[in-house]
């Protein structure tokens, strides 16, 4: 079981994208978790994270999201995808972040 972890600006506009996901990885068989947090909160939830991957709207903190994240994978969503809820598209960024298992 894999835990993406999505950070946006207050953990609120990356719901719909977090269902998408999930029904998406539901749909292939790939067994994850999908949760969003806010991006004050990422220091107490980096330990769970598999791979983080960042909405567009807070895409100029990935460095500071990437020195709080260790060795976890961090990623930007790129905002034509956030903006249509790919939910396909981000799982497979997770995976390609995490090394597709």
């Amino acid at each position: 079981m894999k835990h993406i972890v999505l950070v946006c600006n207050m953990g609120m506009s990356t719901s719909a994208l977090m269902k998408k996901m999930s029904k998406y990885a539901e749909s292939i068989a790939f067994e994850c978790t999908v949760n969003a947090y806010p991006v004050a909160e990422l220091e107490n939830v980096v330990n769970e994270a598999d791979c983080i991957l960042v909405g567009p709207q807070i895409s100029y903190q990935l460095d500071n999201i990437k020195k709080v994240s260790k060795d976890v994978p961090v990623s930007a969503i790129p905002m034509q995808v956030y903006g249509m809820m790919d939910g396909k598209k981000v799982i497979e960024m997770a995976q390609e972040l995490m090394g597709k298992e």
